[in-house]
């Protein structure tokens, strides 16, 4: 396994070589909800694929909590691992499992019990509820598959290793379109077989992980002892300290996102199966700008530990070029092929107008978007993890009253707009605080 020390060499050098295969890794990671989308959509149906995305704003309130945990405790790792000390990165490494497995069984237990309640409170049309939970049931039940790679996910990025994932995600991506492709289309099984082969893939991946993790010497998770995998009062908090502020922060925005599908399924199947499509598309096309967001948190995380500031600004600025360039290029191939876009995976005139519309928009305001990312990274890997939750919160309050008042007013552009104005605010209060935290660490 192949780390990067970003405390040392050249800065641009080090991030480019970090940033694509990491790239990669969540393109191809992002292929497992596309390959559903497509394969449920052509093979099952629009309603099924309505059934699949309305589920899927509620699936990101329980399993984005988990990511922004996981995340999270990147930051005890980047610290560690900038900063040489191996004892205490195996030690930190030691307690997330434990934390993880508890936080496992509680989100399981927790998203089974409220996926009918808030399925009925999103006013899911009777048509497409049973599929909703069918898939919900399955993937909440696998959730422990999903931690079990985030996790480990979270430990290579902080060592500076992007290779391994990205290994580990080429072998179950095609894991899982072979499953999504057998079950739909061979045995019939309908959205329940695609919940499964997701659930299977991210096992896949987990393993492929835990596999190159244990052969890493720099690491040498095969030192852990009884004492690492023992709960410490003090390692646990520093952990639930970065790791508990992100996961609110998942959680809250997607709460405004729940919100948001509630109202938009109030309007009828093709708002549901439109804005479905266009989640997808975002949650595309956002990749390089996440991948920024996570190369920067690990160039910054490694180089907070070993007290390196001047590393920390002129990693920031190449970070942000990186994803402001992203930006573009992708903002223009939207703008220019949205109704190919929506064609793809829908065949309703009206769905397919709404998908345009929204995707052109999207094309616009891109920049602001992956910009978030990188300061929101950033901020919390310099040891401010209170900020981007703040501004999680402040994303769900522009966007609930924006599509609350606008959908009646103006349609479907109203999705567009809440998504623009909330990704605005949120960027405005990340990039504030990283100017004042690194002036404050330049003074001290």
């Amino acid at each position: 396994m192949t780390s990067i020390d970003f405390t040392k060499g050249s800065i641009t050098k080090n991030l480019l070589l970090f940033f694509f295969p990491l790239l990669l890794t969540n393109t191809l990671q992002q292929a497992y909800t596309f390959a559903d989308t497509v394969i449920i959509g052509r093979g099952l149906g629009d309603d099924a694929l309505a059934a699949v995305g309305n589920f899927g704003t509620f699936s990101f309130f329980v399993t984005g909590f988990s990511m922004g945990i996981m995340n999270g405790f990147s930051v005890n790792f980047s610290h560690a691992f900038g900063s040489g000390n191996m004892p205490a990165l195996r030690k930190a490494f030691g307690n997330a499992v434990i934390l993880a497995v508890i936080v496992t069984a509680l989100l399981t237990a927790a998203g089974s019990a409220l996926l009918y309640p808030v399925m009925r409170m999103m006013r899911t049309s009777d048509a497409i509820m049973r599929d909703s939970l069918v898939y919900g049931y399955i993937i909440f039940g696998g959730l422990f598959a999903t931690v079990f790679y985030n996790l480990c996910s979270a430990l290579l990025r902080a060592v500076g290793d992007s290779r391994t994932p990205f290994t580990a995600i080429c072998i179950s991506s095609l894991v899982n379109i072979v499953l999504d492709l057998l079950f739909v289309y061979v045995l019939k099984t309908g959205v329940s077989g695609p919940a499964f082969a997701t659930v299977f893939s991210q096992l896949v991946s987990g393993l492929i992980c835990v596999y190159r993790l244990a052969k890493n010497k720099t690491v040498s998770l095969r030192g852990l002892s009884r004492d690492d995998l023992s709960l410490n009062g003090a390692s646990a908090k520093s952990l639930l300290k970065n790791g508990i502020p992100m996961a609110c922060m998942n959680s809250v925005t997607s709460v405004g996102c729940i919100f948001v599908q509630g109202c938009i399924n109030g309007f009828g199947a093709a708002y549901t199966s439109a804005y479905s499509v266009c989640s997808k598309y975002l949650n595309l096309f956002m990749l390089p700008g996440i991948t920024a967001g996570f190369t920067s948190a690990a160039f910054t995380g490694q180089n907070c530990g070993a007290g390196n500031l001047i590393r920390i600004r002129k990693g920031t600025k190449i970070s942000c070029l990186i994803a402001a360039v992203s930006a573009l290029l992708l903002g223009a191939a939207l703008f220019a092929f949205p109704e190919q876009l929506a064609r793809l995976m829908l065949s309703g005139d009206e769905a397919v107008a709404c998908t345009v519309m929204f995707l052109k928009r999207f094309a616009f305001f891109l920049v602001l978007l992956n910009l978030l990312f990188v300061f929101r990274n950033t901020v919390q890997a310099l040891g401010k993890p209170l900020v981007p939750m703040c501004s999680g919160i402040a994303e769900m309050l522009l966007r609930i009253p924006a599509i609350m008042f606008g959908l009646p007013l103006i349609g479907f552009k109203a999705a567009a707009y809440a998504e623009c104005a909330a990704w605005a605010g949120a960027l405005a209060i990340n990039a504030f605080f990283y100017l004042m935290t690194v002036s404050d660490k330049a003074e001290q």
